[in-house]
């Protein structure tokens, strides 16, 4: 749908590094924490555990379609279950299907949920930015502000100003979606981006 159109290449991404890397991650974080004898043990139990959940997550996620209930609901118990990135993940993915079915409220407390099972900050953002959309359709443009003030870093500017412009908009604040869309237009965004940001703004003249 298009509501998630703008995140999807940082999406892929994110998910193939995490599926791809899991397993160097798990060991990377106990040599930096654990320093002492029994640091082996542990590499490799959290090793195991990590690249089970990968695996998990990317069966059920493959399987998941919104005409078996089933598949969804298997996926909001991996979600619930695996409080690390990959339930985060399964929060997202899930999300999607909610929203393209018009459950938004439950689309909404997945999002919310993933939030908590990730320390990622590019993670954290692209949560925050599907939650901010949702909360918009969902009338709720204050909400939607205060959401994308979890969007960290540069790299983001541009999403972030399309829909704080747009939830100003539905305030009726013109002038404050006019700066909003302008400030998008003046970062550093892709060509195609901006071309929308603009029209955008156009058509409030």
């Amino acid at each position: 749908m298009e509501i998630y159109s703008n995140e999807n290449e940082q999406m892929d991404a994110l998910r193939r590094f995490f599926a791809n890397n899991g397993k160097a991650l798990a060991v990377g974080v106990v040599v930096g924490l654990v320093a002492l004898g029994g640091w082996r043990y542990w590499s490799g139990h959290q090793e195991t555990v990590d690249a089970g959940a990968s695996a998990e997550y990317q069966q059920l996620t493959t399987a998941m379609q919104a005409d078996k209930p089933q598949t969804l609901d298997a996926v909001a118990k991996f979600a619930s279950e695996n409080n690390n990135t990959y339930g985060a993940l399964a929060s997202l993915d899930l999300a999607k299907q909610y929203v393209e079915a018009s459950q938004l409220d439950k689309a909404a407390a997945q999002l919310q949920s993933g939030l908590n099972d990730t320390k990622d900050a590019n993670l954290q953002s692209v949560i925050n930015l599907r939650l901010a959309r949702v909360q918009l359709q969902q009338n709720q443009a204050d909400a939607a502000l205060k959401t994308l003030e979890g969007v960290k870093g540069d790299g983001w500017s541009a999403i972030v100003a399309d829909i704080r412009g747009e939830a100003l908009l539905s305030k009726g604040d013109k002038q404050g979606a006019r700066d909003a869309w302008s400030k998008g237009v003046a970062s550093d965004a892709s060509p195609a981006l901006k071309q929308m940001l603009q029209m955008k703004m156009n058509n409030l003249s």
